[in-house]
């Protein structure tokens, strides 16, 4: 069998595997226990995991830097921490993949003495070792814009419910038990913390570090600020819940103002050839016949 069809089937099914086996090897009894601490609020803040179950988990440890480990387990926190990708197993499959990347580069590079495959090999090498930071990263960017898009509206409930006379974690968990979406999630879990001891000023500033984005993270400073000095906390909101409905206002705008720079070379490439073909095709044709039965 040829080397390059061999490695096109190889880099098709060992995906599929790989996702499969995602998928079948949750570990049920593990996620049941921890939905059952959630629930009776003894969660605490989550540190990297030290104790990686398996044999491929203590290899991954091994061979990974601790300053790459805590990068890792600070994607899994933007990420939200699927249940499925817990750190140790993270780790366990970055050598594999990376084994795997490597055979598959070495093969593609020796099937041609073409550059363009070399390369192809050795992105294939690189690739094979950063699937799981992609991953990550690709689901924490996800998730901190649906929390941008989510945030005023959550403020903006928060408020009502201040004003209407409940407290300010009150009006957090209302607004975590009506929300859907990591938000919301993020408001229940920081008021679990609060539940478990923690004051409320290292479980806002655990909120603000468990995200990446500047707004929350401006509204966490304010909120920290009007709690030390007794600011009223309803004009906090107030002031904060329009701030951010000007900044989603202007995200909107700043978008409109990209979209003919983006849509310019879709019609350069794609659209204008084919009005051209279509318009000036006919012309052509009839010129070409006029002047060949001259």
């Amino acid at each position: 069998m040829n080397a390059l069809v061999f490695s096109s089937l190889v880099m098709v099914a060992l995906p599929v595997g790989y996702l499969t086996w995602s998928l079948l090897a949750v570990d049920r009894k593990g996620r049941t226990a921890t939905v059952e601490i959630l629930t009776r609020g003894r969660q605490d803040a989550h540190a990297p995991e030290k104790n990686g179950s398996g044999f491929l988990s203590g290899i991954g440890y091994r061979l990974t830097p601790a300053a790459y480990v805590r990068k890792l387990d600070r994607l899994l926190s933007l990420a939200g921490r699927p249940v499925a990708w817990p750190l140790g197993r993270i780790l366990a499959a970055k050598p594999v993949l990376g084994l795997v990347g490597a055979v598959l580069g070495l093969l593609i590079s020796t099937s041609s003495p073409a550059p363009l495959i070399k390369l192809t090999g050795l992105f294939i090498l690189f690739l094979g070792y950063f699937i799981p930071d992609l991953m990550l990263y690709s689901k924490g960017t996800e998730r901190q814009k649906v929390m941008q898009l989510e945030l005023a509206n959550t403020l903006d409930q928060m408020l009502i419910s201040v004003e209407a006379g409940l407290g300010f974690e009150g009006a957090m968990a209302r607004a975590g038990a009506n929300g859907k979406g990591p938000l919301a999630e993020e408001l229940v879990r920081t008021l679990q913390d609060m539940q478990v001891g923690r004051s409320r000023r290292e479980s806002y500033l655990a909120l603000a570090e468990r995200t990446s984005l500047p707004e929350l993270r401006s509204f966490v400073q304010a909120i920290v600020q009007a709690d030390k000095y007794g600011i009223a906390i309803s004009r906090v909101l107030r002031i904060q819940a329009k701030v951010m409905r000007v900044k989603r206002r202007q995200r909107a705008e700043e978008k409109a103002m990209k979209l003919p720079v983006m849509i310019l070379f879709p019609l350069l490439f794609f659209i204008f050839p084919v009005l051209f073909i279509a318009i000036l095709g006919p012309a052509v044709i009839n010129t070409v016949v006029t002047f060949s039965s001259q």
